[in-house]
């Protein structure tokens, strides 16, 4: 089992160590928005190296755009291969009211995977208003490792 060293914050609380070099993680990233979509994919492949996750433990799959995440979320999922997922997009609104079906649909269909298979799935797939916001928002990407990685060792401690 991860070893589940906890330390004290300013405030109080606890927080994890967080530690993936026993982990294996699969990334699904949507290709549309591309440019902004591989910038979350760089930051949260960096993130992953940076807590330890080997290169040969890291699955980075593409497909079109966010509502075919799930779907491959779900393969990487029933193949019981992996500690955690992480789901990367961008949706930005545009004129209709498709922004809000994509990003509905999209965003339920992330949680219904983890929640059927009992596996964790960062959701680091942006909703934005326009494309400064989700510039603004890159970060998501290592924020999303972060979550994956300290989601994997406590459900690992949890069984």
């Amino acid at each position: 089992m991860q070893d589940a060293d906890k330390s004290a914050t300013a405030s109080g609380g606890l927080i994890a160590q967080i530690d993936g070099r026993s982990l294996r993680i699969g990334i699904v990233q949507a290709r549309f928005n591309a440019a902004l979509t591989d910038a979350l994919a760089t930051a949260c492949m960096n993130e992953l190296a940076a807590l330890g996750v080997g290169p040969k433990h890291i699955t980075h799959i593409t497909v079109p755009g966010a509502l075919e995440v799930a779907l491959a979320l779900h393969a990487l999922a029933e193949s019981e291969d992996y500690d955690a997922l992480i789901a990367l997009g961008c949706i930005i609104r545009g004129e209709t009211y498709h922004f809000e079906l994509v990003a509905n649909e999209s965003g339920a269909a992330v949680t219904r995977v983890a929640l059927d298979h009992g596996i964790p799935i960062a959701n680091a797939v942006l909703t934005v208003e326009n494309e400064d916001q989700a510039w603004a928002r890159i970060d998501k990407g290592r924020d999303a490792a972060r979550v994956a990685v300290e989601m994997a060792n406590l459900m690992e401690d949890l069984s």
